[in-house]
């Protein structure tokens, strides 16, 4: 037998079988039709109707149904794991004594032992669902008993010009042995990259395989087929849409760069589907609960393909064609397909098509991270979420609303269009979904105090003039109330040794790296030391975490000096979810030394060294003996409010301030408004004494200004007339929101409707216009958008929903509330589901995702 298109080597299976043996002694007469006109076009139809295509010398462009006899023509059920379709030979005959692959069981269902030993159980796929560098079994169903001599080769492809063409090109796509995207495993030898098989069980006509995957296996989804070699000839199993193969990066696995050596870790930072988000300011933090939702899939009704419309005398009705019962046609059973059957993993893997990432770069979680920090926002490259955060988002929904990522995942798969709109908690959350969907250990942080340098000076500076009044047309660099991001944990194989660990990617586009609206991944190491130098974009994030606020006043004759430098303002406050609870973990020692200490110090002065402001530190200032502390009290929206400066004298001298307070309110990137009042105040100090200034503010006075977020900042500046020692202090707080009251309303079974009762009082003495719920819950809840129309001043509204539990355990129910006049009111209630009578542990029922108009249950007054 000689090498040829069906050799060992270069070859894919896809096509229907040709023997490379001697051809029939009583081939047909005629000339063999040319079927490969139409081979992509049932590559096709494969995914949309398995009925319509791997008909056999068929003269219907559909095929005309299954041969009698032999095993030809086996068909699985419509959407089963096990069985499969047998290709005879191309004259339709397959000659005795031939090992005929009749069906492959993957054992892909969420009870099997592969899915369970992948921890890959949880994903609502049918599919196999694999993590690499770990092996997984398999069964063939074969003709006749596997003998010694027979030869068994598993193919992988990723990238095939069979599978369905993205519309969006993909450089060297073309599946090749070399690139890893072409894995051809020879049961019982070594395959390529490290794959290997072998036969565990042979027991009559089944073949138990134990496949050995590669730790550096490029991670997407791959066509998989099976060839035989026996005396009688070659066998060639066509490719079937339910043998697709989804395969991750595996934290579980030493020998994968991304694996992590704690249990606790990947429970907390892979499997969780749900975490706390957090935001506010540092002095007043407030928390939310977001639903990752990585193992969700969601299903429209299932519908059939315009050819049995067709068939069936229903015209054209387009794409979704007959509703989904079984029909009978011209001799052929029909089964409906799902129109709509892709979930989070499919909208992560989209991502990259859509960004035209070369399969042979997806095994480098480097690179994989790096272009998801590029696409999980919309600049340069249509990616999934458009950044707003002009405070009108009357085109999209507002990003306080949102509670989760599936909604804005599965709708940029569904339409291909970018989603309004997002602001960092939100890219945030979504990168976590789809990190952690991918494999990757991810978790999402906070920064408080976080600093935008838009200079590459590595400081942030603040500009005043004669009588330190900013200066805003020259203060470009920004201080964020707080900024979100993520940690993602892998090796780093592309920097000096030192550097492994968290890794941080940011998706929100504030500055471009390399042209391109990322960020990431940069060691946390590299930060914590100053070292700007190293890759990818260190500058930018060691500023946002360790920068000095510098003060520079106007001098006469227009240049500026430096006033005064906040050493402990930038990054003061660095968090995330702990592991295994809702507690907020401190992880503000990993990113850098003691505020103040000589490391610390050090880190600072070295990255400011590299910017483009080296000698910021050549000269300091004189000694201080005026101390000032700003304090802001804690007030909810809609309440008078009152902030304060604390000053003292920690001289032996009596002292004279003059002091100058300038509140406005500001977005929480550092963007303000207009002053709407401020306050002038001299105080004399004896040595050793303090005084505090205040500045009472009523509703009436903020509420015209409010933005998003209610925050709030005060400007202090001061100056001692004895000394000349400056004061200077930027504070911010923000207005909390009330919560959400959930309560569930019995007992939650899977499978078994539930209902959940919400309160909201509306803490404001205006009318709340336009309201809109959200609710959502994995494993609970759809997406599902609930809108109540109009809520009066300080009126108490109460609606109540429900849900069908899918998946047994602890599960979280996530709502949010939005209107124009109010937002960031969320809430969450955790919900222990039960298992269903007779132990089934999931449903396919799921709660409806489309939106509604909701009564209220009740409502009463204040």
């Amino acid at each position: 037998m000689t090498d040829g298109p069906r050799s060992d080597v270069g070859r894919w299976g896809g096509n229907p079988w040709q023997p490379s043996a001697t051809p029939s002694p009583e081939p047909e007469p005629g000339p063999e039709p040319d079927r490969r006109s139409r081979r992509r076009g049932r590559s096709f139809w494969a995914r949309c109707c398995g009925c319509c295509t791997c008909r056999n010398g068929a003269d219907d462009d559909w095929g005309s149904g299954p041969r009698g006899g032999s095993s030809a023509g086996r068909r699985p059920d419509s959407r089963g794991s096990r069985g499969g379709t047998v290709n005879a030979a191309g004259d339709g005959t397959i000659r005795e004594g031939m090992l005929v692959v009749t069906g492959v069981d993957l054992l892909s269902s969420r009870s099997d032992q592969n899915r369970r030993e992948h921890h890959t159980d949880e994903f609502e796929y049918d599919e196999l669902i694999l993590r690499r560098g770990q092996p997984f079994h398999m069964v063939l169903f074969l003709s006749r008993p596997y003998e010694s001599s027979d030869r068994v080769i598993l193919e992988l492809v990723i990238g095939s010009p069979d599978q369905l063409i993205t519309a969006f090109p993909i450089p060297g796509n073309n599946p090749e042995v070399g690139k890893g995207t072409h894995i051809i495993i020879p049961v019982g030898k070594g395959g390529s990259g490290g794959w290997k098989a072998t036969v565990t069980k042979s027991s009559g006509q089944n073949l138990n395989i134990r496949v050995h995957t590669s730790p550096n296996a490029i991670i997407g989804k791959f066509q998989f087929t099976v060839r035989t070699h026996s005396e009688a000839g070659e066998f060639q199993l066509p490719f079937e849409p339910h043998n697709e193969i989804y395969i991750l990066f595996n934290p579980w696995c030493p020998e994968d760069i991304v694996y992590v050596d704690h249990e606790d870790w990947r429970q907390e930072y892979v499997l969780n589907e749900s975490g706390r988000i957090y935001y506010g300011t540092e002095a007043q933090i407030g928390e939310r609960t977001w639903n990752y939702g990585q193992v969700r899939l969601l299903r429209s009704s299932p519908v059939h393909t315009q050819r049995w419309a067709d068939r069936a005398g229903q015209g054209s009705k387009g794409w979704p064609g007959v509703r989904a019962q079984p029909q009978v046609g011209t001799g052929h059973l029909c089964l409906p397909f799902y129109q709509f059957d892709h979930g989070v993993l499919d909208a992560c893997l989209y991502i990259l098509d859509r960004r035209g990432m070369p399969y042979g770069g997806r095994g480098d979680p480097v690179s994989v991270s790096r272009v998801i920090s590029a696409m999980v926002n919309s600049l340069d490259d249509n990616g999934v979420l458009i950044g707003n955060w002009s405070g009108d988002y009357s085109r999209g929904t507002n990003p306080s609303a949102w509670v989760g990522s599936v909604e804005i995942l599965l709708s940029y798969l569904r339409t291909g269009s970018s989603v309004p709109y997002g602001q960092c908690w939100v890219f945030a959350g979504v990168t976590t979904t789809v990190l952690r969907c991918l494999g990757l250990a991810t978790r999402t942080v906070t920064n408080f105090n976080s600093a935008h340098d838009t200079d590459t000076s590595l400081t942030m500076d603040i500009y005043f003039d004669e009588n330190m009044k900013p200066l805003e047309h020259l203060n470009h660099d920004s201080v964020w109330n707080f900024h979100v991001w993520n940690d993602c944990w892998m090796k780093r194989p592309d920097l000096p040794s030192g550097f492994d660990g968290w890794q941080v990617v940011d998706a929100t586009p504030q500055e471009t790296s390399s042209g391109i609206f990322c960020c990431g991944p940069c060691s946390v190491q590299s930060i914590k030391n100053g070292l700007v130098y190293m890759k990818y974009d260190t500058p930018f994030i060691f500023a946002e975490v360790n920068s000095d606020k510098v003060y520079w006043q106007r001098q006469d004759d227009g240049s500026f000096k430096i006033v005064y430098v906040e050493e402990k303002a930038i990054g003061s406050l660095i968090i995330t979810k702990a592991v295994g609870s809702n507690m907020q973990e401190e992880i503000t020692h990993l990113y850098k030394h003691p505020e103040g200490s000589d490391a610390e110090r050090k880190a600072v002065e070295t990255a400011a060294a590299h910017g483009s402001k080296p000698n910021v530190y050549a000269t300091r200032d004189s000694a201080e003996d005026v101390a000032m502390q700003v304090e802001a009290q804690d007030a909810v929206m809609g309440q008078d409010l009152t902030v304060s400066v604390v000053l003292t004298n920690r001289g032996s001298s009596r002292r004279t301030v003059k002091l100058h307070l300038y509140l406005s309110v500001t977005f929480y990137t550092g963007v303000t408004g207009p002053v709407f009042k401020e306050n002038k105040k001299e105080v004399t100090l004896a040595p050793g004494a303090s005084d505090r200034v205040s500045m009472p503010v009523a509703y009436r006075e903020y509420q015209p200004h409010l933005v998003d977020q209610g925050a709030m900042l005060l400007n202090v500046s001061g100056h001692v007339k004895e000394s000349g020692q400056v004061l200077a202090k930027q504070h911010t707080f923000r207005l909390r929101t009330p919560d959400l009251s959930l309560t569930l309303l019995g007992a939650a079974v899977v499978g078994q409707e539930c209902e959940v009762q919400i309160v909201f009082k509306n803490p404001l003495p205006v009318t709340l216009t336009n309201v809109v719920f959200r609710l959502e819950g994995s494993g609970l809840q759809r997406p599902k958008i609930l809108n109540v129309g109009d809520i009066g001043g300080n009126e108490t509204v109460t609606l109540r929903q429900t849900f069908v539990p899918v998946r047994p355990g602890p599960r979280q129910l996530i709502a949010s509330l939005d209107s124009p006049q109010l937002s960031q009111v969320h809430g969450v209630i955790q919900v222990d589901v039960a298992p269903a009578s007779g132990g089934r542990g999931f449903s396919s029922a799921g709660g409806d995702d489309s939106g509604e108009t909701i009564p209220m249950a009740s409502r009463g007054g204040a």
